[in-house]
């Protein structure tokens, strides 16, 4: 394949601020690919209950509560004597008294907890995390047998038919993303569906997501649709939006499946500062050979030594 055949990169952008952790990106990849039920488990920690990446999650929606207040968005429906949403407000134009019972919204009044906010002080934060698909892959570097391979869209895909299950992979990503399966010990994780694409169509997570919260694409585009909208936010006032992974100068060389996020990368348990785990290895073996080269001269001087 000549470099004029050669397909455009192909990658994912999460956009956090419209996720409503609908998880139907989860149930999609498990349904297309044939992911196991990975356990309907209530983690007593969050109301996620995959909780992680996994070799049986490819797909996993993340549910981070923040004691952070939202501000007022007015709705357009009004209550007696609540004409902007807030308690005690005069009557709003257009709202009528039918004489139902009426009552506040839980947490609207102020003081619930004791620290002079209410229950209505918090936000959520979701994000649809995935294989970064990352441009410099440590886990394609170190694996012995060629299962790890890179496909013509640019994306790494794993051939579960000739994993040998050494396990290589899963310490070398600096996200923790690839896993063993434990019934086989081979490893798993997203495909990008690269039948899918392959043919022309969507990835199963992107198709089925109804808000669009996961697009997918050409990467230089959605890159530069990633950037006009989180300039969107900002100037809408949303000062927290950046994004994670769309730098090619990071440590992982840029990422193909890559987020806006609304907070740092650690509340979503993203690491801050991805480096590719190989990165060192070209200077290690040139130390390590240096190191050889010394001792074995050693040796011999001393051998040469001996027999003077």
């Amino acid at each position: 394949m000549t470099e004029d055949e050669r397909p455009s990169r192909k990658g994912f952008f999460t956009d956090t601020s419209v996720c409503i952790g609908c998880k139907a990106c989860e149930v999609a990849c498990k349904e297309w690919n044939m992911v196991p039920e990975d356990g309907l488990n209530f983690l007593a920690s969050s109301f996620d209950n995959s909780g992680r990446l996994s070799a049986d999650t490819w797909r996993h929606v993340a549910f981070v509560e923040q004691r952070v207040p939202l501000g007022y968005q007015e709705s357009g429906v009004g209550r007696p004597g609540s004409g902007d949403g807030a308690p005690g407000a005069a009557a709003g134009p257009g709202t009528v008294d039918l004489g139902m019972p009426s009552f506040d919204l839980p947490g609207q009044r102020k003081g619930e907890d004791g620290d002079g906010t209410g229950r209505g002080e918090f936000r959520w934060l979701m994000s649809s995390d995935v294989c970064k698909h990352c441009t410099s892959a440590a886990c394609l570097d170190v694996c012995p047998t060629g299962s790890l391979f890179r496909t013509e869209f640019d994306t790494v895909v794993v051939q579960e038919d000739i994993c040998n299950g050494c396990g290589y992979c899963v310490s070398a990503c600096p996200y923790g993303v690839i896993d063993r399966r434990e019934v086989d010990g081979r490893a798993w994780k997203c495909t990008l569906c690269y039948d899918r694409i392959g043919d022309g169509l969507e990835p199963a997570c992107a198709k089925a997501c109804p808000t669009d919260s996961i697009q997918f694409g050409d990467l230089d585009e959605l890159r530069e649709r990633a950037q006009r909208r989180v300039e969107d936010l900002q100037d809408a006032g949303v000062s927290s939006a950046r994004l994670y992974g769309e730098d090619p100068e990071d440590g992982v060389g840029g990422a193909g499946a890559f987020f806006l996020l609304l907070d740092e990368p650690e509340v979503y348990g993203l690491p801050p500062d991805p480096v590719v785990t190989t990165r060192d290895l070209p200077s290690m073996w040139r130390h390590a050979g240096s190191a050889a080269v010394v001792l074995l001269a050693g040796g011999l001087a001393a051998f040469a030594g001996r027999r003077s």
